[in-house]
């Protein structure tokens, strides 16, 4: 049984790696955030409009819960999900999480083509991009570092790269 949690800033590539790392190992890909679209039929905005933050951190956590009990799975966390209530650990004791580590101006390059897809980057300029990743990254970090592995999501721009990071994260799991 493999369980398998990435966890890391929104744009680190989790969705990428993750779904690429699953159809290799031939595990089922779950990304947190579409699973809680699919069982809810609104979107993630939505959802935080309806709820608010907390409304929807608790909805999360208990999607958390439910997905983190399937097995042969790789899951995609929200860039949130570590960071409120017991979901670090939580996922560490359900299987192993990997935190993957990009650095703020690959995030900001990746984050910068995505600020319509994304609500809470609208608008931003580039300065003001920059300084919400920076901002954001320095308060989730003492989240982030209690997975129990760190691989750098930095290589994750085309096929070849991927493949790569593959290879790499299945000698680091030794799977």
């Amino acid at each position: 049984m493999t369980r398998i949690f990435l966890t890391g800033y929104m744009g680190a590539g989790k969705t990428t790696l993750g779904k690429a790392f699953a159809r290799e190992l031939h595990l089922t890909f779950i990304d947190l955030d579409w699973y809680i679209e699919e069982r809810f039929h609104q979107t993630i905005s939505q959802l935080f409009a309806e709820r608010g933050e907390e409304g929807f951190r608790q909805l999360e956590r208990n999607m958390l819960h439910e997905a983190g009990e399937f097995e042969d799975v790789v899951i995609s966390t929200g860039g949130g999900t570590p960071c409120f209530f017991d979901n670090m650990e939580y996922m560490n004791n359900q299987g192993s999480t990997v935190f993957l580590e990009v650095a703020p101006d690959v995030l900001f390059r990746r984050l910068r083509v995505a600020t319509q897809q994304r609500p809470i980057l609208r608008g931003k300029s580039d300065d003001e991009l920059r300084s919400f990743i920076g901002e954001a990254l320095a308060k989730r970090l003492p989240y982030y570092t209690q997975a129990r592995y760190r691989f750098n999501g930095s290589r994750l721009e085309d096929r070849k790269q991927i493949a790569a990071s593959v290879t790499q994260l299945r000698q680091l799991l030794r799977l």
